[in-house]
C-alpha cells in the first residue's frame, strides 16, 4: 500500500498538469490532452510484457527495477519541458506509464498473499495507496511548479524522488505464494480456452468500462475547467485531488461489500453511481457541478474496478495467472487509452455535454454483458 501510495503519484500529477502543459507546447490544441493519454497507452503497451517480466524474474525484482526506470521517465518529462519539446514529453509520459503498468500488479500481488475469500479486501486495502497519491501527486506538482526556469519541470523531478522512495519500500516486500514464481510459461489451460469462459468477461469488462468512463470524463476535466470555463488552477487541483480522494476513499469499505453481497451487485452500483455523475454533470459548469460529479466518477469507478479484480481469479488456476492478468490489463489500459485519446478530440471540438453523453453507450454495453451473465448463471 505505502509504495503503490508513492508510485501512484504519476497518474494524479500527469492528469492535474498534463493538459496544461500540453496546451503550452502542443502544435494544435486538440492535441493539449496527448500527454495525459500518454500515460494510458504507455500502460496499455506495458501491461503484457510485465507481466511476463515477473513471471520470468519475479515480482519483487521487477517491482525494484520499475522504480528506478520510473524515475527515469519522470527526469525525461522535466527535461523535455525545459528545451520546450511536446514530442519528448510525450515520449516520457508513455515511459510513466509503463512504470504504472507495474504498479497495478501490486493488487495483484496482495491477493495472491490472502485466502481466496479474503481477495477483494486485500485489493481494496492495497488500493487504499491511493489516497495518499491522491493528495501528493498534485501538491508534488505545484510545489515543482516554479522550482526550475520552465514552468512545471522541477515537479517532474519531485515525482522521480517519490518513485525512487517507493523503491526503498519495497525492498521490504515479500512474496507469498504457493506457487513458484517462474517457471509457468507453459503451465495450464491455453488462454483461448480460459476466454471462453463468460464471468472473464464479466470481470474485464467492469474494470475495462470502469477505467475508460473514469478517464474519459477525467482528462478533459482540467481543459475545461481552467482553459474552457475560467476556473482557477487551485480550483481545478481541488477537483482532482477530491476525484481521486473518491477513487480510492471507498476501498476502506468496498471489499468488504463485495465479500458480503457479491461482486455484480457492487458492479450495478458502479453504474448507477456513474450514471448520477453524468447527470450533475450535465446540469451546469459551476466549481460544485464538477466537483460532486468528479467524485461521483471517482466513487464508481472503485465499485467497478475492486469488483471486477476481485472476480477475475475466480477465471483462472494459480499457474494461469500471469496470462489471465496480463489479459486482463491489456483490456482494461487499452480501453483507457482510446478513451483518453478521444477525450480531447471531443473536448475541442464538441464541448463538454457532448462528451458526457457519449460515455453512456460504454456503460450500457457493461449493463447488457452483466445482465446476459447473470441469466446464463441463473439457468445454469
Amino acid at each position: 500500500m505505502l509504495a503503490g501510495a508513492l508510485g501512484m503519484c504519476v497518474a494524479p500529477l500527469v492528469v492535474f498538469i498534463g493538459g496544461i502543459v500540453g496546451t503550452q507546447l502542443a502544435p494544435v490544441p486538440s492535441l493539449a490532452t496527448l500527454p495525459v493519454a500518454a500515460l494510458v497507452i504507455g500502460t496499455a503497451m506495458a501491461v503484457v510484457p510485465a507481466a511476463r517480466a515477473m513471471q520470468a524474474f519475479g515480482r519483487k525484482k521487477v517491482f525494484l527495477c520499475n522504480s528506478v526506470f520510473g524515475a527515469a521517465g519522470a527526469l525525461a518529462c522535466g527535461a523535455a519541458i525545459s528545451i520546450g519539446s511536446f514530442w519528448f514529453f510525450c515520449l516520457g509520459v508513455v515511459c510513466l506509464g509503463a512504470s504504472l503498468a507495474v504498479i497495478q500488479q501490486f493488487r495483484f500481488a496482495a491477493m495472491e498473499s490472502v485466502d481466496p475469500e479474503h481477495a477483494a479486501t486485500a485489493a481494496s486495502k492495497v488500493l487504499l495507496g491511493g489516497l495518499i497519491a491522491a493528495f501528493l501527486g498534485p501538491e508534488l506538482a505545484h510545489f515543482g511548479k516554479d522550482l526550475l526556469t520552465a514552468e512545471f519541470a522541477g515537479s517532474f523531478v519531485w515525482l522521480s524522488l517519490s518513485s525512487l522512495a517507493g523503491g526503498l519500500v519495497l525492498l521490504f516486500y515479500r512474496p507469498v505464494i504457493a506457487v513458484s514464481e517462474s517457471g509457468q510459461s507453459d503451465g495450464g489451460r491455453r488462454l483461448s480456452l480460459i476466454m471462453k469462459q463468460p464471468v472473464l468477461w464479466v470481470a474485464v469488462m467492469s474494470a475495462g468500462v470502469g477505467y475508460a468512463v473514469m478517464s474519459y470524463i477525467m482528462t478533459a476535466t482540467p481543459v475545461s475547467m481552467h482553459h474552457m470555463d475560467g476556473h482557477s488552477l487551485a480550483d481545478t487541483k481541488w477537483v482532482i485531488q477530491s476525484h481521486i480522494f473518491a477513487m480510492f476513499l471507498p476501498s476502506f469499505f468496498s471489499g468488504r461489500l463485495i465479500e458480503r453481497f457479491g461482486a455484480p451487485r457492487i458492479m450495478l452500483a458502479g453504474l448507477v453511481v456513474y450514471l448520477a455523475c453524468g447527470m450533475i454533470a450535465l446540469s451546469g459548469k459551476d466549481l460544485m457541478h464538477y466537483w460532486l460529479g468528479l467524485v461521483l466518477l471517482g466513487i464508481g469507478w472503485n465499485f467497478l474496478f475492486v469488483a471486477g479484480t476481485a472476480l477475475l481469479p475466480t477465471c483462472y488456476r494459480a499457474e494461469e495467472r500471469f496470462k489471465v492478468q496480463g489479459l486482463n490489463d491489456f483490456v482494461v489500459f487499452g480501453f483507457q487509452a482510446i478513451a483518453s485519446l478521444s477525450s480531447g478530440v471531443v473536448i475541442f471540438y464538441f464541448g463538454w455535454d457532448n462528451l458526457v453523453w457519449l460515455a453512456l453507450p460504454m456503460l450500457l454495453l457493461h449493463l447488457v454483458i452483466l445482465a446476459n451473465w447473470q441469466r446464463s448463471a441463473r439457468k445454469g
